[in-house]
């Protein structure tokens, strides 16, 4: 019989543009976070009971309506604190109701996190611990999540299959996204399986080899 992990996830696409909300869980403890809820809040909720599961904390990634227009009112129905982004997002989350009334959530509401994150912090989640990563680029307080022992990292919008997130917004920065990926992301390892904000799952391993954006051909094609 093979051993239980220590972490198991489930992913919950929300909002009009199928971001990838997902919740977490230590399999000792059944502690669980919930990552980037932009929406979903019933959906989250029935995942969570239908797991066993108690919920410590709410994580953000970015302070994108799609990742962050939920975190208000999940807060106020679970009473957990909200870790994340790193502080340069405040202009994304204070901005949270008039980008939600655009596209359509007009739930979406700003919050104030009870710890704004930076580079080389930690996150618990019962007895699990993962790294936090500072990854601007796609916006200037992106953050990342990884649990080493998983070799398994979320990463919201820096990197996806095939892809990259964009860097025309307000704050973005092509050249800071690039260098997030190759400098912080890829040495992780090439095993590294990692969640993005949209779509499937990937490999930090096979981006480096194919991505057109940020792979060894795609930089140095470049040089």
């Amino acid at each position: 019989m093979s051993a239980t992990p220590p972490m198991k996830a489930v992913i919950i696409p929300v909002t009009p543009f199928q971001q990838n909300c997902s919740i977490i869980w230590c399999t000792k403890t059944l502690r669980a976070a919930v990552i980037d809820p932009g929406g979903g809040v019933e959906e989250i909720r029935k995942a969570v009971a239908q797991n066993g599961l108690t919920v410590e904390r709410i994580l953000v990634t970015h302070g994108h309506v799609d990742h962050a227009a939920a975190v208000a009112d999940l807060k106020d129905l679970l009473k957990v604190p909200v870790e994340g982004p790193a502080i340069e997002d405040n202009y994304w989350i204070i901005a949270l109701r008039e980008h939600g009334a655009g596209y359509g959530m007009p739930y979406s509401r700003p919050f104030t996190p009870d710890r704004w994150l930076v580079d080389g912090d930690t996150v618990t989640v019962g007895d699990l611990t993962l790294q936090v990563l500072h990854c601007p680029g796609h916006t200037p307080g992106h953050v990342v999540f990884f649990h080493e022992p998983s070799r398994f990292a979320i990463v919201g919008d820096v990197i996806f299959e095939g892809s990259i997130g964009r860097t025309d917004f307000p704050g973005g920065n092509l050249e800071d996204l690039v260098r997030s990926c190759r400098e912080k992301l890829f040495p992780l390892g090439d095993d590294i399986t990692f969640l993005p904000g949209h779509g499937g799952l990937s490999t930090f391993g096979r981006e480096r080899q194919s991505n057109p954006y940020v792979g060894d051909r795609a930089v140095a094609g470049k040089r």
